[in-house]
């Protein structure tokens, strides 16, 4: 009931926020990149409402007040962040390989 109740009444005051009913499917949050790429799939079935607008808030999405509310300029493509500026190569490790440059928790694409 939880998890019903964000999709009809806080799905609509999320911009660039959208639902997709798969008939049977467990309820889960699917992060894409600008290129429509999966980013991450976060199950939502054991969060409460509460829960999943506090994450969908701490991921970026910009909520309106109405759903026909205008959106301001600045959220406009939230909560895609500014693409990452390029970093100059880094220097190998100890082991020959090069260490990786984004945390996994990080989603340059959101």
């Amino acid at each position: 009931p939880q998890v019903k109740a964000f999709v009809t009444q806080d799905i609509p005051l999320y911009h660039n926020l959208e639902m997709k009913h798969l008939p049977g499917a467990d309820p889960e949050l699917v992060l894409l990149s600008h290129r429509y790429e999966e980013l991450e799939r976060i199950p939502l079935s054991d969060m409460t409402r509460e829960e999943i607008n506090q994450l969908v808030q701490e991921l970026g999405f910009y909520r309106k007040e109405t759903p026909d509310a205008p959106v301001p300029e600045e959220f406009q493509f939230a909560p895609a962040k500014p693409l990452p500026t390029l970093l100059p190569p880094q220097a190998p490790t100890a082991d020959g390989k090069t260490a990786p440059r984004h945390d996994k928790e990080e989603h340059p694409d959101l």
